[in-house]
């Protein structure tokens, strides 16, 4: 059968198509992605599945949202710099509004009694989608032994407060040296048309200004009020964080949750896991979550700093993106077939599940436990739940929203919602 013949999209169509990926961009990065494919590639015809498969490939190699970077990517290929802005900005901003709305909601009326009904049955669903996050990974990324011993390692330094960028750094130079270990089919085809031939004055230009644009509001900020002001270290550790954050949104917030919760103390554990709730249950990326955590940094600053800090989470989040995708894409093809990049995402992914599993045991301690108290082992803190705290409307939500993510495949956002709807009945009973 012949394949379909492509079209070149104009910039007014595709600003059409990504802000209509933007305004339906439910269901974390799996739900996204198979948004772009059927809007991109099915219906409209822009690009065809060698090319956008080529393009995930190059994104999971990268820190940062996969989900957003594609959209980057798919804009930059069709129109340039203008493109990938468009396209990978209206991808983020829908869902950044609506985070900033639901955050100031949440600030102002969080201990009302009915949002504290709801969020026990969000919550709860979180912790299933966790779990399913676990298991896809661990299907995708466990390919022997050595990616086995890989997750292990990364899920107990974790479980001793081991930085997570060390995590992930040990984890690459692993997959370096013993990239025989993690070999991989050679990638069969050529899927370079209409790639752009990489040409290093281009690069560094691109790499130079996309950091100066990354880095501009944090400098602002930094000259305004000092590297101590709570804007400026929202921007130092989001900045940090962007770089670090290979494996999805998940393993983002083993490292958020640890440095936002318990270093910085920027909002409590019980806070974090309502913030995730909402990039659960709203469009965008999840790691918009990160908006939200910054929101309630600024809060005790007053509502114009916590605006400003969201603003500051949520740039230094998605900016590197663009850098990322301008400067590499065009060196795509080749890291597709280099052997040491393809064992070095190989390791990091088996490091990931590590982080995740570390996740959502915290996770489960936090949604099925009223209370914790802290436990000494040879010198070292851990927090432990509290057995008689046991919350059984969390655990039956938690089970109900398993089986229905697990048995029946039901999509994300009815599951939600179904424990949305549950958390607040229970509460009543």
């Amino acid at each position: 059968m012949r394949a379909p013949e492509l079209t070149q999209p104009s910039l007014r169509a595709l600003i059409r198509a990504s802000t209509e990926v933007g305004c339906l961009s439910f269901g974390g990065p799996a739900g996204q992605i198979a948004l772009m494919h059927r809007i991109f590639v099915e219906e409209r015809k822009w690009v065809d599945d060698a090319s956008f498969s080529a393009a995930l490939n190059y994104c999971m190699l990268l820190p940062g949202p996969e989900a957003q970077q594609l959209a980057t990517y798919l804009g930059w290929r069709w129109h340039g710099v203008l493109g990938g802005v468009l396209a990978g900005s209206l991808f983020v901003l829908p869902g950044a509004a609506l985070i900033f709305v639901l955050s100031w909601l949440y600030a102002s009326f969080s201990e009302t009694p009915t949002l504290l009904a709801f969020f026990i049955g969000i919550k709860a669903a979180v912790l299933a989608l966790i779990a399913q996050a676990l298991i896809k990974i661990a299907k995708r990324s466990l390919r022997g032994r050595l990616s086995i011993i890989i997750a292990l390692l990364s899920f107990c330094a974790l479980l001793l407060n081991v930085p997570f960028a060390l995590i992930i750094v040990g984890a690459a130079c692993i997959g370096l040296v013993l990239h025989d270990s993690f070999a991989a089919p050679p990638t069969v085809g050529n899927h370079t048309a209409g790639m752009q031939t990489p040409v290093r004055s281009y690069t560094l230009k691109t790499v130079l200004l996309c950091a100066l644009a990354w880095f501009a509001p944090l400098a602002l900020s930094m000259a305004l009020f000092g590297s101590s002001h709570v804007l400026s270290q929202v921007g130092l550790f989001f900045s940090k964080l962007a770089v670090v954050t290979f494996g999805g949104a998940y393993a983002v917030l083993a490292d958020l949750q640890q440095q936002a919760v318990n270093v910085q103390g920027w909002l409590s554990a019980k806070q974090m896991l309502d913030g995730l709730g909402l990039a659960e249950t709203t469009l965008g990326p999840l790691v918009l979550v990160n908006q939200f955590v910054a929101y309630l940094a600024g809060w005790p600053h007053g509502w114009a700093m916590a605006l400003a800090c969201a603003a500051m989470a949520s740039w230094c989040t998605f900016a590197p993106s663009f850098l990322w995708i301008f400067a590499g894409a065009p060196y795509a093809e080749r890291l597709r077939h280099n052997a040491y990049a393809q064992a070095a995402l190989a390791a990091i992914t088996a490091a990931v599940l590590g982080v995740i599993a570390k996740l959502m045991l915290w996770f489960a301690a936090h949604v099925l436990f009223q209370h914790a108290q802290a436990l000494h082992v040879l010198g070292l803190q851990f927090e432990v739940p509290v057995l008689s705290s046991f919350d059984v409307r969390a655990a039956i939500i938690a089970v109900a929203a398993g089986i229905a993510l697990f048995r029946y495949h039901v999509h994300v956002v009815w599951v939600i919602l179904s424990s949305l709807a549950a958390g607040w009945l229970l509460t009543l009973i």
